[in-house]
């Protein structure tokens, strides 16, 4: 039951970033999020649903066109936290980026999100 519940906010944070329309981004990260969420992004920690919409508004604002965000695995989860693997393409063959999240759950509402954007490079011999 907790992986479910884990699984559907998860979905719908990135639901967000595929959003017919820019207007309905906050309404489903506020579904997905709590009000006081800790984003951990490529530029750095940031606080609260309306930083996360800056994050996401500007993926959907992607040079090569609007992307597509999907989870690509399960949802792996010990006990409060899950992590998963995502990935954005942009149209037409454009940019690729995939990644892991790792993100915390409070009252089933993510309350912390870590990006990893990219693959661990093998260590060096």
């Amino acid at each position: 039951m907790q992986e479910e519940t884990a699984r559907s906010a998860i979905d719908t944070f990135i639901s967000a970033f595929n959003a017919s329309d820019d207007s309905y981004v906050t309404a489903l990260l506020s579904q997905a999020l709590t009000s006081d969420v800790v984003f951990w992004g490529p530029l750095g920690r940031s606080e609260g649903i309306a930083a996360v919409e800056r994050f996401v508004l500007d993926i959907r604002r992607h040079p090569a066109g609007t992307g597509t965000m999907a989870r690509c695995s399960a949802v792996d989860m010990p006990d409060e936290w899950a992590r998963y693997r995502w990935v954005f393409t942009t149209p037409d063959g454009g940019p690729r980026l995939a990644g892991t999240d790792v993100v915390h759950l409070r009252r089933s509402l993510i309350d912390q999100v870590i990006v990893f954007a990219g693959e661990i490079e093998p260590p060096a011999s």
